[in-house]
């Protein structure tokens, strides 16, 4: 039986899962304190995650991932594994994290973007590589972020967009495929997700 542990002051939802088993000998599941983990969600085992998580309603957080403090992760989002969150990271409904992710802190990702780690899905037999987002990062709704790309921090990327490049800090990201502008004075500066 796995492990869990889950800090004071935290709600669990009585039709939400923690320390879903996988394979052999996972690892413990632990949560800081301020939970809030709605019906439907599944947490798996050898999943460590900070104070004031919360989750939307059926969010999936897989095996051997780490989230930082003051996580939310949406309705339907999912982290599928293998994922590095920072602190302070908003996922809205339906947002997506592949394996061999990496998300810095303070970082919005809207509704239903999708990050991707294999280029040439069942095509060949290459690794896996995902994305990593810096800090201060937003990403808009719909937007798709191909594998193995670096998202500098405080840039933006517009909703719809399809990034193929990497992008550098403090710009914008616009577009399918997305291309680099300057950063409007009103993306300006860092994010703040309360």
């Amino acid at each position: 039986m796995v492990r869990t542990t889950i800090g004071t002051n935290s709600t669990v939802a009585e039709s939400a899962t923690v320390g879903e088993e996988y394979g052999e000998n996972p690892g413990p599941t632990r949560i800081g304190t301020g939970a809030s983990i709605r019906s439907g969600t599944v947490v798996y085992a050898d999943v460590a995650i900070g104070d004031d998580f919360s989750t939307g309603h059926n969010a999936v957080v897989r095996e051997q991932s780490t989230l930082g403090d003051d996580v939310v992760v949406g309705t339907n989002a999912v982290i599928d594994g293998r994922v590095d969150v920072g602190s302070h990271v908003s996922m809205q409904t339906g947002a997506y994290l592949p394996q061999e992710t990496t998300v810095g802190d303070e970082v919005f990702l809207g509704p239903h973007a999708v990050l991707t780690n294999d280029r040439h899905p069942i095509r060949s037999a290459s690794g896996l590589s995902g994305a990593t987002i810096e800090n201060h990062v937003s990403i808009g709704a719909n937007a798709v972020i191909l594998p193995d790309l670096t998202i500098g921090e405080g840039s933006f990327v517009a909703a719809g967009s399809v990034v193929t490049d990497d992008v550098p800090p403090e710009t914008l990201a616009m577009g399918a495929p997305a291309e680099h502008r300057s950063l409007p004075e009103p993306l300006a500066g860092g994010n703040y997700i309360a």
